[in-house]
């Protein structure tokens, strides 16, 4: 019955429906807005789990897929479909934006029918930009997400509010434009060559491209989302952006919106791309390296404890980028767990910065002191979050961090112990920073006006610190969900360029089996055979190509093609 029902469109456009309505409620009806804003978030968190439910792990090819006529004079389609790479990314989404409302809500003066009808807005925008498959709606959804983040940090941000919207807004703009230039040249590049109209990922996979043009779209497609990561030199907009923004908005950049940039790797460069990705991989390793160290620095040292949790995210974002670029299956399950992980430790420690400067009005390190005494609750999350964002074994943080390590490892031991040097750093600036606010002499400030946490805002951190245990002690449900799709990545880079695989010589007795656990890339295994890729393409116009209904809810995804379609583009 169900394989019936669009539910990656319902759980997208449910909160965009709600949207409307608590724009159009009047405003005495102010309990109803907020029931209603509730209501939309919390039917897409059901909807995912319906989907999460019914996600088949082990499965490469995207789930669930959605196919409609939406451009065709373009070759546009409305495509939305899921697989291991997009199912946390979205669940991580519909979760944060109910937290987020939760612990701020109640907090606002005025304002706050646009304030939860810009949340909504904005959660359909994400959503919509990890399950499109289409390009073009990918970007519409893309752009979609500036607006109302534009709005949050320029209508409820702090003092410097609008110079940091406009900074956002600026660079997230600029990368954006590449990106579409990339779009449009791959669209039109493999008309001319196939003579099929489409924007349909799935298609434009086995585009016939030589290398130099594969270089240079991936360098379009890589401005566009390093932007967004943000990539070392690119960062500098983010620690503003982070500082003045309202406490949801801070939440949900950090938790979701900046891992568009590392998923667009993921999802379409890598595997439109093969040889651009290649040729980039030693130059985004480092960037992510630098970032790394750097990021974790430069925390060390800021006086603001929300401008601290800012540039952490630089450096944690910073392993994700060298997971995946590294090209080994544990990088890539490093990558993306650290994407989620970051999203859940550092969306809950923006929440709980927040919650203190509701309280002492200030940010600024030096202000605090002995928290611990006062709010004992909150400083055991604080502390509980902060361990977990560095990397303690047994929480979320470690398990990511690990995976990247050991994929980086079978790569570059190099790589790998730079890398590891970032662990290191983020246990002093966190360390260090909850030693100067939360222990010693209780300061002025926080015993006129501290008051430990109430039951909504311990509502709010409790499922994220339940996560970060949970991902901690049992790995194994995410890991397993994604692995087919990030195999499926790693061995189209691997089959298509000359990129070597890791040396397991040092791993004696590794046998065939084992070795692709360890992050070899396995072969062609998971790429379509000729049959499909004929099927996929020849519908491709036909707007019925891979229909749920057809495939009973799923269908090939045409990630790749066969080797003699590789030979054509290298």
């Amino acid at each position: 019955m169900l394989e019936s029902v669009p539910l990656l469109s319902l759980m997208v456009w449910t909160p965009a429906v709600a949207a409307v309505v608590v724009a159009l409620l009047p405003e005495r009806l102010k309990a109803g807005r907020a029931a209603v804003g509730w209501a939309g978030m919390v039917v897409s968190l059901a909807i995912f789990g319906v989907v999460a439910w019914r996600f088949e792990p082990g499965v490469a090819d995207f789930q669930f897929v959605e196919d409609f006529a939406w451009a065709p004079a373009i070759g546009s389609r409305y495509v939305l479909g899921i697989d291991g790479i997009s199912l946390w990314m979205a669940g991580l989404t519909v979760l944060l934006f109910p937290l987020s409302v939760l612990a701020t809500l109640h907090t606002l003066k005025e304002g706050e029918r646009a304030y939860l009808a810009l949340l909504l807005v904005l959660e359909t925008a994400i959503l919509g930009a990890f399950l499109a498959l289409d390009l073009l709606v990918f970007f519409v959804f893309w752009e979609a997400v500036l607006v109302p983040m534009y709005f949050l940090i320029a209508g409820w941000g702090s003092e410097r509010r609008t110079y940091a919207a406009i900074k956002f807004f600026l660079y997230t703009m600029a990368g954006s434009a590449f990106l579409l230039v990339g779009i449009v040249y791959l669209a039109v590049a493999h008309s001319t060559a196939t003579g099929v109209s489409t924007f349909d990922l799935r298609l434009l996979e086995s585009t016939p491209l030589d290398r130099t043009t594969q270089v240079a779209l991936f360098g379009a497609f890589a401005l566009g989302f390093a932007v967004k990561v943000p990539v070392f030199p690119l960062h500098t907009w983010l620690p503003d952006a982070h500082t003045e923004a309202p406490t949801a908005g801070s939440v949900i950049l950090a938790g979701v919106l900046l891992k568009l940039g590392v998923y667009g790797f993921l999802r379409f460069s890598m595997p439109l791309f093969p040889e651009g990705a290649r040729a980039f991989l030693p130059l985004l390793v480092a960037l992510g390296l630098v970032g790394i160290v750097y990021g974790a620095v430069v925390a060390a040292v800021q006086k603001d404890l929300k401008r601290l949790v800012a540039y952490s995210s630089v450096s944690h974002l910073g392993f994700s980028v060298v997971g995946i670029f590294v090209l080994t299956l544990q990088g890539s399950q490093g990558g993306l767990l650290q994407m989620f992980n970051h999203g859940v430790s550092t969306g809950a420690l923006f929440l709980l910065v927040g919650m203190i400067y509701e309280r002492l009005h200030t940010r600024r390190i030096e202000e605090m002191g002995g928290i611990w005494s006062v709010m004992p609750v909150y400083g055991g999350l604080f502390l509980f979050t902060a361990l977990a964002s560095i990397g303690l074994p047994g929480l979320g943080g470690f398990v990511g961090e690990f995976l990247v390590l050991a994929g980086s490892f079978l790569r570059s031991p190099w790589v790998a112990a730079t890398a590891g040097l970032g662990v290191v750093l983020s246990a002093v600036y966190l360390l260090w920073a909850y030693q100067r606010a939360f222990t010693g002499e209780v300061s002025a400030k926080v015993r006129s006006h501290a008051g430990d946490l109430s039951w909504r805002e311990v509502a709010a951190v409790l499922p994220l610190a339940a996560l970060m245990l949970g991902v901690g002690l049992f790995p194994g449900p995410f890991v397993d969900r994604s692995e087919a799709s990030l195999r499926k990545v790693v061995d189209v880079v691997a089959a298509r360029t000359d990129l070597e695989r890791p040396d397991l010589s040092h791993f004696s007795g590794t046998s065939r089996g084992s070795a692709a656990e360890l992050g070899e890339p396995v072969g062609t295994s998971s790429l379509p055979d000729e049959h499909e890729k004929a099927d996929l393409q020849g519908r491709g116009s036909a707007a019925q190509s891979l229909s749920g209904s057809e495939n009973g809810g799923q269908a090939p995804s045409g990630s790749g093609a066969g080797e003699a379609e590789g030979e054509d583009r290298s």
